[in-house]
């Protein structure tokens, strides 16, 4: 990136701090009212008893994420601007819940099977249009925002987003009480689509400089030869992978702690709401906290301190006794979330802005066998040994993660690049 390029950046960077701030804020507003943590879960649970179909929910989102980065990332790195690339792609981020609501409202009668069938349709395009965007949108975010102001960045955004999902929450919590079953799940995905439409608007305001691809170009079988050579020679990020998979192994339980709460101490559908805001109040209180720490010490600091929080989160579920438990594990999960976002961040810094996308790509590809079968598992466990059998094994995969964590991966923030 040139000195021209460089002076761009920095003459917009205000500008794009705010909109794409209000961009993330206003994406989580809306999946405040369609959490996959809480809302979807609790959905699912009405149309079927199956916690494997309740952890194929977790699953199917996830795959949609990482399967497509690797794939789409050589074609985002050859892209001058990556603004209207993910303009485009992200439409199949916001429909899915239009659609979804409109199939409630059209046919609020039908069979379970047909429910069941819209719904995970819906929810696979959701998936598999964030796995098309995430590289570009990665990308833009770390050309638009430099290395030491990502922590600051994520944590006001993050903040900001659980401050608005919090009133979400509250919202979601209202709907789902004054609406008979299917009508207030409905009324909850209209309310999504419309705050991620206004997140698109602030999309579309970013001020993207055009930036040639200094690296030479490559066909897409040199593309795919040289990968396993960027794992033969980085030690240090593979031990990086490695550790991440297992703490994802150690989320097993998250998309189960509704449906165990609603369950198990039979509370109406309106408490997965306050479920919601609790999540996202702790994320709100955390985030700007933990976001100056990445920006000062590392963000391999901060997620450790999120894999220990879930630890946390997980003990307290295995010994709520009461559901009002329940409310500082959200709150402790809402803490560690900050954990997703070092985790992203983390990624540019064991590269070279040239190589951002394929690293990209390749983190989350290679982490797709850890997000799919995690909550599968979880569901397995789930429906043969119970919840709370669930709730220990994922606490002591998360310790075994942090452990590896800890002691095998060195920070790379000595050696990232400015950029």
């Amino acid at each position: 990136m040139n000195m021209t390029h460089q002076q761009e950046i920095e003459q917009h960077y205000r500008h794009n701090f705010v909109v794409n701030v209000l961009d993330f804020a206003f994406y989580s507003l809306g999946l405040s009212f369609a959490s996959f943590m809480t809302i979807l879960p609790l959905y699912l649970s009405r149309l079927t008893a199956s916690t494997v179909l309740i952890g194929l929910l977790t699953a199917l989102a996830n795959t949609g994420w990482t399967l497509p980065q690797l794939f789409t990332a050589q074609l985002v790195g050859r892209l001058p601007r990556k603004r209207p690339y993910i303009l485009a792609a992200s439409m199949g981020e916001r429909l899915p819940f239009l659609f979804l609501a409109l199939a409630i409202l059209a046919w609020p009668q039908a069979s379970k099977a047909v429910s069941l069938t819209v719904f995970f349709v819906l929810v696979a395009i959701y998936s598999f249009s964030g796995g098309l965007t995430g590289v570009a949108w990665q990308d833009y975010i770390a050309k638009l925002i430099p290395l030491r102001r990502r922590g600051f960045f994520f944590g006001t955004a993050n903040s900001l987003s659980g401050i608005l999902g919090t009133v979400g929450a509250y919202g979601s919590s209202l709907l789902l009480e004054r609406y008979p079953f299917p009508h207030n799940f409905a009324a909850c995905f209209l309310a999504a689509f419309a705050a991620v439409s206004l997140s698109w608007f602030f999309l579309y305001l970013g001020r993207e400089p055009a930036v040639p691809s200094s690296a030479p170009a490559i066909s897409q079988r040199e593309y795919w030869r040289r990968l396993p050579v960027i794992l033969r020679q980085e030690q240090n990020f593979v031990h990086y992978l490695l550790s991440r998979s297992v703490i994802i192994l150690g989320g097993m339980a998250g998309g189960f702690i509704t449906v165990y709460a609603a369950r198990h101490f039979q509370v109406p559908d309106r408490t997965a709401g306050w479920f919601t805001a609790a999540l996202l109040a702790g994320q709100a209180v955390s985030n700007p906290l933990l976001g100056r720490l990445a920006d000062q010490k590392g963000h391999k600091l901060v997620m450790e301190l999120a894999t220990v929080l879930t630890v946390l989160a997980m003990a307290l579920s295995l010994a709520a006794n009461a559901v009002a438990w329940f409310f500082p594990v959200f709150a402790l999960l809402g803490c560690a979330s900050s954990g997703w976002l070092s985790s992203m961040s983390i990624t540019f810094e064991f590269c070279s802005p040239e190589d951002r996308p394929t690293y990209i790509g390749l983190t989350n590809t290679l982490l797709w066998p850890a997000v799919t079968l995690a909550p599968v598992l979880g569901g397995w466990i789930a429906g043969g040994l119970g919840y709370r059998p669930l709730f220990a094994i994922a606490l002591v995969v998360s310790v075994a993660g942090w452990a590896l964590l800890h002691w095998m991966v060195q920070d790379p923030r000595q050696g990232a690049t400015e950029a």
